[in-house]
């Protein structure tokens, strides 16, 4: 095995080319050039780390070489081929037969090549690896040519020993078991010959980077299709088809020029759903691979081939967005992969005004797309059959191997960043050659000409007809209406929109079905050994069920989760931990301590469920992506329970563009209904300034409902939710929070739900319901007047009469703070104070406020909250509850007083010694005998 270590030795001594011959997972090839000037050495490094080397290292096998050296297992291949040779020279290709004999000093069979070329060989395989690594250094991708990149040294054909009069020389190369040219039945060719192959291969218009992926067999198919004989021509009538597509590109962006000369433009034609996009640039991206998802899911796209995400991007935001890598990183997580997004990145060279140097620190904006081991086409926007042909290359990799790649369609703006801004202020070079550059139309219809392919009346006759049409549309534009059925699916028919009245519907269930979903979603198969705790949690719900008492949080959401199930609704449930439940309260899929085993009750509720009926699944660590992911998901079909949970509420602002640029005010902006619910864990329990607060004040300022004035309230008129542009509450039973989840499916419109849900709430045992009030029986606790539903307000438990006069405060409060202030006035037997709960914040219970308010004629009205003053509910009740008071003739703000902690910056103390002090001195003044002072 000689051969090769003289090869290795020969290569590593060649003043040029160092290689890390060390083990280890590292191992790149590293091409090094030294020059020693005044004691100083410049290192360029060949792919993406330097190597520095302290010794000499001894050559070792090929094979112990890393599969950077050529590719996958090349290094391999070439000991197996001597091997082969060894015991039967006529058992490999000529070419290798004579390579071998060449080597160890045997006439060739046919006229062989020297023992200098051998090395030599070597080193062009080295070569053509530099081409394929770094190749697209040297692609003309910038159509305006300002684009100043240095040629990497490792295209230079002197760092390998060799210069212009080898051109025409032959050199062996082999005849590999590897995709490409290499594979060809050419074992010997010529430099010129093979610089001409990798030059029109890798330098042409297009710029390939895949290298970095670690699969053999994906490197291999690309190669295929790029290391191509000839390049991909196209016939007359495909090239008629892409001018007259481009033509409308064109011509339709210089019709909205003449119409509107300073209104921000923009025209696309998208097959299948356009995703509405808001001004944040990037914020769009999940939501497009949610909703893809879920049109999958929907249309039974097991294999993920019918339905495929395409996403637009920009050269700026593409880089410096984090949201991108955060749906990325997505893109192959079981639960959450759509077997590959395609995306499109208009590179224009330029954000709004900055530079790419000050926007990035890597060389292109695609970098990212390399973490997760996407292909990435880099190509020049003018040379438009090299786009076509990139852009059907990526939808033939993603149809193939199901996963992301990425599109850098390099070009430039025309007009700045919108149509009145002035780009020269900062590009005055850039816009100077922008101003005299042909557009790609006109190059591509010169092209077309001057091959003859198209005459001048064919172009004009593409033209008129465009034109044509877009001057039509136009005029008929004028009279167009816009209709809210417009914007929906065929899933949505029959929805309501806020100006039809939705009639209110119970969301009680029969008490056999709640029986018979109860047990089968607490039982365990046989043989299966779960951890003793969540044994023994299941054998509690499982007694639950059995008494019809004491129903805790958890299993009030398993119950609300398997009724919808049956009703046949897909639910989905999604976040950090959701599979446990951050404080060990859900345990929605078990494991088994022996085998590993997992197991989910839910998926097993009816007879042949779909597996994905039902999905709980852990996320990865993000709020943005996912929420995005989730709202795009649940934007599909109305018919299904989307549900993210926070891993804590305070962690809810890592998503605060989600919440504010498309669940407020996506309705109101486009149409659009969603029934999403956002779970926020929330309470002040001393857990510290991090981990308390949902920041229920934020999504409160965002709702819309009017704060002066009352809505109709008639249950048989209202409108009050429809029109909201969303829904706030804070939850304070495990009934009432089954009736809530279950009220997002049984109406007919959808709304976003914004849950504050409890923490230490999960195992009080003053938090307990009983199966009465989940059913529909008249007469049980939860029926009222109208059946069994959601209590947007909870009434004094002390059954009062419809007035009380001797009743001497009223506290109004919302969460887990009512359950201390209940503690608190039985402690001090305070039984002229009542304490209701206001479970449904937004829209506020108008109608139900001032039923209490009636009811207590002469009570003081206070409001308390555990939150600080400038947090909370408070800023957003106190007007409301103003106006039900001054409606009833009850006075005004100076008649509210709250009860609270003071304004704060921070959320919470950080300090439990002075929360209980904080939370003992807020319960107990706001039951103290004495009439409450307040403001002063």
């Amino acid at each position: 095995m000689a051969w090769f270590r003289v090869v290795a030795s020969s290569i590593a001594k060649h003043g040029t080319i160092r290689r890390s011959l060390y083990g280890g997972g590292g191992g790149s090839l590293h091409c090094v050039r030294r020059t020693t000037a005044a004691g100083t050495n410049r290192i360029r490094n060949f792919h993406s780390t330097i190597f520095k080397s302290k010794a000499q290292p001894a050559p070792v096998p090929l094979s112990k070489l890393t599969d950077n050296f050529l590719d996958g297992t090349s290094s391999v291949y070439l000991e197996e081929l001597q091997r082969a040779w060894e015991a039967d020279p006529s058992s490999v290709d000529e070419s290798w037969d004579n390579f071998f004999r060449n080597f160890v000093g045997q006439a060739p069979t046919s006229p062989g090549i020297s023992g200098q070329t051998i090395q030599e060989s070597m080193r062009l395989l080295l070569l053509v690896r530099a081409y394929q690594v770094n190749g697209h250094m040297k692609a003309k991708l910038d159509p305006l040519g300002l684009e100043e990149r240095k040629v990497p040294d490792e295209l230079d054909l002197s760092l390998y020993g060799f210069s212009e009069a080898d051109l025409d020389r032959e050199f062996f190369l082999g005849v590999w078991k590897i995709s490409g040219f290499l594979s060809e039945n050419r074992p010997v060719q010529t430099l010129r010959s093979i610089l001409t192959r990798l030059e029109q291969a890798y330098c042409g218009s297009i710029g390939y980077e895949y290298m970095h992926i670690p699969d053999r067999g994906k490197c291999n198919w690309l190669r295929e299709k790029i290391e191509t004989p000839v390049p991909t021509q196209y016939n007359r009538e495909r090239r008629e088809v892409i001018f007259d597509r481009l033509a409308w590109s064109t011509l339709f962006e210089n019709f909205l020029a003449t119409k509107w000369t300073s209104a921000k433009r923009g025209g696309r034609r998208i097959h299948l759903s356009l995703v509405a996009n808001p001004s944040h640039l990037e914020a769009v991206n999940p939501l497009v691979v949610g909703k893809t998802r879920a049109k999958q899911y929907y249309s039974n796209d097991v294999d993920r081939k019918k339905n495929m995400g395409v996403l637009i991007h920009g050269d700026g935001s593409f880089a410096g967005q984090g949201v991108v890598y955060e749906t990325l990183h997505l893109s192959a997580l079981p639960n959450y992969t759509t077997g590959g997004t395609i995306h499109i990145v208009f590179n224009n060279q330029v954000a709004f005004t900055t530079d790419p140097k000050s926007g990035r620190s890597s060389q292109y904006c695609t970098d990212v797309a390399k973490a997760l081991n996407a292909p990435i086409f880099h190509v020049n926007g003018d040379d438009v059959e090299a786009v076509v042909h990139v852009c059907e290359l990526a939808a033939e990799w993603r149809q193939t191997f199901h996963s992301d790649v990425v599109v850098d369609l390099v070009c430039y703006r025309r007009f700045g960043h919108n149509e009145i801004d002035e780009p020269s202020f900062t590009q005055p070079q850039m816009y100077k050659v922008i101003r005299n550059h042909p557009s790609a139309l006109e190059i591509y219809q010169k092209k077309l000409l001057e091959s003859g392919e198209l005459t001048q009346e064919d172009i004009d006759k593409i033209h008129k007809k465009v034109t044509s049409i877009l001057n039509d549309e136009f005029l008929a534009s004028k009279d167009y209406i816009p209709k809210r059925r417009d914007w929906l699916s065929a899933y949505w028919s029959g929805f309501k929109s806020p100006e039809q009245l939705s009639r209110i519907r119970n969301t009680g269930v029969k008490p056999e079905i709640l029986k018979n979903v109860g047990k089968a979603i607490t039982i365990l198969p046989e043989n299966f050994t779960p951890h003793k705790a969540v044994k023994r949690i299941y054998e509690q719900r499982a007694q639950m069920v059995e008494i019809g008492e004491d129903i805790d949080w958890g299993f009030a959401e398993a119950l609300a989760f398997a009724t919808l199930i049956v009703e046949g609704n897909h639910v989905r449930l999604s976040g950090q931990d959701v599979e446990r439940g951050t404080f060990s309260h859900r345990h929605a899929v078990v494991h088994d301590q022996t085998t590993g085993d997992i197991y989910c009750p839910l998926d097993h509720v009816i007879m042949n469920q779909n597996e994905e009926m039902f999905t709980v699944s852990n996320s990865s660590l993000s709020e943005f992506g996912v929420l995005g992911f989730e709202l795009g998901y649940s934007m599909e079909n109305p018919n299904s329970l989307v549900i993210w949970e926070a891993q804590f509420g305070d962690f809810a602002n890592g998503a605060q563009v989600i919440f504010d640029n498309f669940l407020s005010s996506g309705e109101s902006k486009w149409l659009r209904q969603t029934g999403l619910v956002v779970l926020l864990p929330h309470g002040y329990d001393g857990q510290g300034p991090e981990h308390s607060s949902g920041r229920l004040e934020r999504f409160l300022q965002m709702a819309d409902d009017h704060p002066y004035v009352i809505p109709e309230m008639d249950p048989t008129l209202r409108k009050q939710i429809q029109e909201c542009n969303w829904q706030i509450v804070n939850v304070t039973t495990p009934a009432n929070f089954f009736h809530v989840l279950r009220r997002q499916i049984h109406r007919e419109f959808r709304k976003p739900l914004i849950v504050m849900s409890p923490k230490n709430l999960l195992r009080s045992k003053a938090c307990r319901s009983n199966l009465s009030e989940f059913d529909d029986v008249q007469g049980h606790p939860g029926f009222d007047k109208q059946g069994t539903r959601f209590k947007r307000l909870i009434k004094d438990q002390n059954n009062h009469s419809d007035v009380e006069e001797g009743i001497r405060r009223l506290v109004l409060c919302s969460g887990k703070v009512y359950y201390e202030l209940d503690e608190q006035r039985t402690k001090e037997d305070a039984k002229d104070v009542a304490i209701c709960r206001v479970e449904q914040l937004c829209p506020f219970p108008y109608d139900l406020v001032q039923r209490e308010l009636k009811r207590y004629p002469n009570a003081e009205v206070v409001w308390c909250q555990e939150e600080p003053m400038n947090m909370g509910g408070y800023t957003y009740v106190l007007p409301r509850l103003v106006t039900s008071m001054k409606s009833l003739g009850r006075g005004g703000y100076e008649d509210v007083k709250y009860v609270g902690r003071g304004p704060s910056a921070a959320t919470a103390t950080g300090f439990l010694k002075v929360h209980l002090k904080e939370q003992t001195e807020l319960v107990q003044k706001a039951i103290q005998r004495e009439p409450i002072n307040f403001p002063y």
